[in-house]
Parts: C-alpha cells; structure tokens; sequence
C-alpha cells in the first residue's frame, strides 16, 4: 500500500472517524448481549462479538451496493432488529431468579445477527469515505480501517457494561435504540421509501416508522418481561 499521497490518509481519517461515529449502535448491541453473563465470560463475549461484528462489516462492505438495491432485504432487516430488541429488553438485567446465565456463544449470537443487520447502512457510509482515495487504495483502505475500529467498539462496550450495571434504565434505552433503527430501517427501504416520500414529505418519511420502531421494542419487551417475573 503506498501511503505517500494525502489522499489516501485523507481517505483513511474519514473512514475511521466514520467508523466510530457508527459503532456506538454496535457497542449498545454488544453491551446489552453481554450484561447477563457471568463477570468472567463478559471480557470473553465482547471481544469475540466485536471482532465478529468487525469481520461481518467487511464482508458486508465487499457487496454494500448490490446489497442495499435489492428491494424488501431492509424491510427483512428491520422485522429482525425489532426481534432481537424485544428480547434483548426482556432478558430483564438483574433477575435473582435466572438460573442458568446466558452462554458467551449465545451472546455472541445474538451480536453477528444485530450487527449484520445494522451494518447494511453502515458500510454505506464507510465505502462513500473510501471514495476520496485512489481506486486501487479504496478496499485495503476501507478494510484497515475497519480493523482499526475493534478497539474502539470494545471500549464503548466495556464502559456501556459499567454504566448498566449503575444504571439500568440505559437497558431501556439501548432497546429503544434498536426500534428506532428498525423503523428507520424499515422507511428507507427501495421498496417503499418513494412512497413514503410521496404520501409524508422527505423530512416525515422516516419519524413515524422511528417512533413505532421504538414503542413495539419497548411495549413489547416489557410486557414480556413482567409476563416472565410472574
């Protein structure tokens, strides 16, 4: 790779600033899965969901463009962001009850699926930085910084577990988080985003699918939680 032109390490700052702006939905993914699992298997799961999330993205990254053409797939990706906040939320956070605590391989489970279908729009973003590179630079750039965010996005989750634990109202909101991305999701799609355009204006298209996003997460989750502790 020839790092001589500034173009490249122009290119690279805006990848990796990019990155980081776009991990924190992934560090509350990886936060969230990992809250219930024993303090020794917590280290484990977040850095083996992160560098999972991180191989995903670039793979995601590699077919980006044909991805996000195809009718319906965030429609699919939304119903499936929802699934996962629900469950997430209705995992409860400190339920004396819970007899058998969560494995590292089902929080890490639970992070690929999130992560793949939050990172559809993410790798957008980071394939539109790498343009200001020169053609033969743009993939090794996008996939160094890439690589280069695994730390960051452990950090994030790290400090998210803290605050969990001091504040569990940052549960809820993590899952809220989710529906919202959800629905946004969901009003982007090819599929219906021109008609939502259409019918609601470009500045509306997105809000309703946000907070319905939010409200079926939330509602949802806390009434399978309290249906749970019964």
């Amino acid at each position: 790779m020839d790092f001589s032109s500034s173009a490249v390490w122009v290119a690279l700052a805006y990848i990796i600033f990019t990155n980081i702006l776009l991990s924190g939905d992934n560090a509350v993914v990886i936060a969230m899965a990992s809250r219930n699992l024993p303090k020794e298997h917590q280290k484990k799961a977040i850095f083996w969901g992160s560098a999972a999330a991180i191989v995903m993205r670039i793979i995601l990254t590699l077919v980006a463009v044909q991805l996000l053409t195809l009718p319906y797939l965030k429609i699919i990706g939304a119903v499936l962001l929802v699934y996962i906040g629900v469950q997430l939320m209705a995992d409860g956070d400190d339920d004396e009850e819970m007899t058998a605590p969560p494995s590292v391989f089902s929080a890490i489970r639970t992070i690929l699926i999130a992560d793949l279908v939050m990172s559809l729009d993410n790798v957008v973003a980071v394939a539109a930085a790498a343009d200001r590179a020169p053609d033969g630079m743009r993939m090794p750039l996008i996939l160094l910084g890439l690589a280069l965010s695994i730390p960051l996005i452990i950090f994030g989750s790290t400090m998210l577990l803290k605050v969990m634990e001091k504040f569990p109202v940052i549960i809820t909101l993590g899952a809220a988080l989710l529906g919202y991305l959800a629905g946004e999701m969901f009003a982007t799609d090819p599929a219906v985003h021109d008609s939502l355009i259409n019918a609601l204006g470009p500045e509306n298209a997105d809000l309703p699918f946000q907070v319905l996003g939010i409200l079926l997460v939330v509602v949802i989750g806390l009434w399978l939680k309290k249906k749970s502790s019964k």
